[in-house]
């Protein structure tokens, strides 16, 4: 009779618990303190977790941008216009296949999480094929219609596979040169829905050039010096990610950014020792 008692006490006691437990946590992931699970949090607070949480805000901030770029009317399309958005697509997925292609090398989850995000650029890009009628090759992981991209990804995935160093100057080296061709492509266009996506995409290079630099002081303790940009250049975009917007995004840069791209494979400069 007492054991039954017991018993009885014993489980109205660990019902109580697990309740209460089970209304802590609703609790807490309502006020935000606790989310839940997302692929990439087991590598801890420090680059897991906040990847997870910019990934959502990306999602968020790629759904707003639709609800933008509707409201803006279809201008005409020049020639420089068509090739640059064709090009800019396939820019954005060397990015994408090249960090793809590093994480499985070297298991950083920068690259993870920004292999994503360049993944929404391409899906940016792609909402203004489709406003005007283009249609971007569909290619496979480190494939590339144009032959200056893919001689350009073989390069930097070789020169990205020597370490992490090497590895995570190639990341920074392809925010540089894909901010200065952003600046160039915005200076040539007056269609306001290609300067919103184009703006859009200078932003997130800004902070994945910051990103990649901040990794690789973090993981090496060597401070990242810019390969393409000048001082000036580099330290706006870098000033950029402290809530200032687009700062300089309509500059001229440095070329249309294709001249640029071909010189990361020549010396080791995308990632070689400096």
């Amino acid at each position: 009779m007492l054991r039954n008692i017991l018993i009885g006490i014993f489980s109205a006691i660990l019902v109580v618990a697990i309740g209460t437990a089970a209304y802590n946590v609703i609790g807490a992931q309502a006020q935000g303190a606790v989310a839940a699970p997302l692929a990439g949090n087991g590598n801890g607070n420090s680059q897991g977790n906040g990847g997870a949480q910019a990934n959502l805000q990306s999602a968020t901030s790629t759904q707003e941008h639709a609800v933008e770029l509707a409201a803006i009317p279809v201008s005409e399309l020049s020639a420089e216009e068509a090739a640059g958005l064709l090009y800019m697509i396939e820019e954005e997925k060397l990015a994408r296949d090249v960090y793809n292609t590093l994480y499985a090398t070297w298991n950083i989850p920068t690259f993870q999480n920004i292999a994503a995000s360049e993944q929404m650029h391409m899906d940016s890009v792609k909402s203004l094929l489709d406003r005007y009628g283009l249609t971007a090759p569909a290619l496979a992981p480190g494939s590339f219609a144009d032959a200056s991209l893919q001689n350009l990804y073989t390069a930097l995935v070789a020169q990205g596979g020597q370490s992490t160093a090497d590895a995570l100057k190639v990341g920074a080296a392809i925010e540089e040169l894909d901010i200065l061709d952003l600046q160039t492509r915005l200076a040539a266009t007056d269609n306001a829905d290609i300067q919103m996506v184009y703006n859009s995409l200078l932003s997130g290079s800004n902070n994945h050039l910051k990103a990649f630099v901040t990794a690789l002081q973090n993981q090496t303790g060597e401070t990242y010096q810019p390969q393409y940009m000048t001082p000036e250049l580099y330290a706006a975009a870098l000033a950029a990610t402290q809530g200032n917007g687009n700062a300089g995004s309509n500059g001229t840069g440095q070329g249309t950014g294709r001249p640029e791209w071909a010189g990361v494979g020549r010396g080791g400069q995308g990632g070689g020792n400096h």
